[in-house]
């Protein structure tokens, strides 16, 4: 994967709703939850609601903001990796291919695909 990935026009840009309640899995394990307040496309946004889980990924997402600001692109893309191959993104329709996830406290921006990349 590379930060090219996602500036790609394959990110869907489906419909959605304010309030609607994004879930953030591991396995079977809720993480969190985003209520989404807005979109600006192609992102969407809203609270994010940890759960005690999150505990564990926190530190993971303070590092991928900490490392886009700096923009040390390889070691991003490690945790990028690390965060896509460990959860699971889940509209309320079901589980997204391809997302690319921001959280900083309890606020969470996100972009998705329904489509695997190559």
């Amino acid at each position: 994967m590379s930060p090219e990935r996602f500036r790609t026009s394959e990110w869907a840009t489906g419909v959605w709703e304010a309030g609607e309640v994004w879930r953030l899995l591991r396995q079977d394990e809720l993480v969190g939850e985003i209520v989404i307040e807005k979109g600006d496309f192609p992102w969407l946004s809203g609270r994010f609601v940890a759960t005690l889980a999150f505990a564990e990924w926190r530190p993971l997402f303070d590092r991928e903001l900490a490392l886009m600001e700096e923009e040390a692109w390889d070691e991003w893309e490690r945790i990028v990796d690390q965060v896509c191959n460990n959860l699971l993104l889940a509209a309320p329709s079901g589980p997204v291919a391809e997302f690319l996830l921001h959280i900083e406290g309890d606020q969470a921006w996100f972009r998705w695909s329904d489509e695997p990349f190559e």
